[in-house]
């Protein structure tokens, strides 16, 4: 049986949505969700769950949006202009705060910070006794990451060589090509990355966990008051309820249980880019990081 006592501190956060219901509601309303999102089954599960537990609002279409880099897609949201897209969950950054409007509850329990390696298998010597961040730069290991993503700045703040790209998909040829030795991905998505990319030619790596605090926010238009307020509401009823619990185990649980995360040496790293809400987020994921993987993997 979940219990969701020993869920509370993965999720909690500062800011709670008040359950009084904003007084500009619609019948009906489509969302467009950034197509990353809505191509992960998860990510897209968890809007859904959050968007049925407040049909107070109204009914809804979730659609997906243009095919966006990363950059493109925070630039559009920030646009009060632009209806390319209405929601987008991405990593936060104390920058992404002050242009955006974040729902601050990690989506997948703060995993997004926690990350493995996905390498070519002729590669995987290179990983072999890794203790610190100056074995990563002995064995010149490079990781591979978006050029907007913010993992980029907080590897590079941690004295290690990153290679980016703009697009997402890019980045696993780039791995092929050997432009870098590691694809560093969240544990919460990298079952996801290798099966929907056809990946078989890559492995993941089956000793090393990267771990800094790092979560992972929905985030809609500043102006959007509406449905940040009715998206963080969902959520906290699905944390009440126990659903998100569900959800949880539904898309993690296989994941943690698979890449044995226990038996895995954890490089602890520094996030120098958050904003104090998020660095309180992050420090308890951090903190209950052995809690939560034994949760997950029952």
């Amino acid at each position: 049986m979940i219990c969701l006592a020993a869920l509370s501190v993965a999720f909690a956060s500062p800011v709670t949505a008040s359950e009084t219901v904003p007084q500009i509601l619609e019948s009906h309303r489509s969302f467009i969700l950034w197509y990353r999102n809505y191509d992960n089954p998860a990510i897209r599960s968890l809007v859904e769950l959050a968007l049925n537990k407040t049909l107070e609002y109204g009914s809804f279409d979730l659609i997906r949006s243009e095919e966006l880099s990363q950059g493109r897609v925070l630039r559009e949201l920030a646009n009060s202009n632009s209806r390319l897209v209405d929601i987008a969950n991405v990593a936060t950054s104390a920058e992404r705060e002050t242009f955006l409007n974040p729902v601050p509850l990690p989506v997948d329990g703060g995993l997004l910070g926690f990350r493995v390696c996905l390498v070519l298998p002729k590669n995987l010597s290179l990983f072999e006794n890794i203790r610190g961040v100056n074995d990563i730069q002995r064995n010149n290991i490079r990781i591979g990451q978006g050029a907007h993503w913010p993992d980029t700045p907080i590897l590079e703040a941690n004295g290690i060589t990153v290679i980016t790209h703009t697009r997402y998909e890019i980045l696993f040829g780039m791995l092929r090509n050997e432009r870098f030795e590691c694809f560093a991905r969240g544990i919460s998505e990298v079952m996801y990355d290798l099966e929907f990319n056809n990946a078989s030619d890559l492995v993941i790596e089956p000793n090393l966990l990267l771990a800094y605090p790092m979560p992972s926010y929905l985030f809609v238009a500043p102006e959007d008051q509406v449905a940040a307020h009715r998206l963080q509401l969902g959520m906290e009823r699905a944390i009440k309820d126990g659903s998100f619990a569900v959800y949880l185990k539904t898309w993690f649980g296989r994941a943690v249980a698979e890449l044995g995360l226990e038996r895995r040496t954890v490089l602890s790293l520094e996030n120098p880019y958050l904003s104090e809400e998020s660095m309180y987020v992050g420090r308890h994921t951090l903190e209950n990081l052995r809690r939560r993987l034994e949760f997950l993997g029952q």
